[in-house]
């Protein structure tokens, strides 16, 4: 069993999914989520884990995180004191905002000339992958268990033995055979 998360880390947490919500947005996973704004009907980045994507050590931005958690709240406090937004306290500032603020801070933080941009977009596009690749997962485990992305994509599940095969050419006719030499798993030789 893993020990409680301390204040620190879950409000790391809401503040990164607040952001991936904002990227990729879906519903609600519950009433009273402050993390996920609702802003778009069905699941989004979150629902597809967006956190687990982030938090894999192969990404390379897990060690940045809690910096870029708190700098994302850093700039949530600027923007609402520029817009003269009142800012509930209970939750990290990023989370307080509402979804149409939110998307115009990332927008702010992620266009060119920005000073942050490239980290702000590398973690944009995380974001994006964790739903629409699902690339912290196997493909064919992650479409057997329902990933919300892949399913939203048109995946469909691989042939019993867990391979891919595709009955219609995606440009209409054969292009090749086969290489003689192809190994039974599809490697070449």
């Amino acid at each position: 069993m893993q020990p409680e998360a301390t204040e620190e880390e879950r409000f790391k947490n809401m503040t990164l999914e607040a952001y991936a919500d904002t990227i990729v947005p879906g519903e609600k996973r519950f009433p009273e989520d402050r993390a996920v704004a609702g802003a778009a009907p069905g699941p989004g980045s979150v629902a597809a884990g967006a956190l687990d994507l982030l938090n894999f050590d192969a990404t390379g931005v897990t060690a940045g995180l809690p910096y870029l958690a708190q700098s994302l709240n850093d700039h949530a406090k600027s923007y609402a004191g520029e817009v003269e937004l009142e800012l509930d306290h209970d939750v990290p500032p990023f989370v307080a905002l509402p979804y149409a603020h939110r998307r115009e801070l990332v927008n702010r933080l992620t266009t060119p000339g920005h000073p942050e941009k490239d980290g702000w977009v590398s973690l944009a596009l995380f974001c994006n992958m964790a739903f629409d690749s699902a690339a912290h997962l196997h493909t064919a485990e992650a479409i057997r268990n329902g990933h919300p992305g892949l399913l939203a994509l048109g995946y469909t599940a691989p042939d019993a033995d867990g391979f891919w095969r595709f009955p219609k050419y995606g440009y209409g006719r054969k292009l090749a055979e086969i290489h003689p030499d192809t190994t039974p798993s599809g490697s070449p030789a």
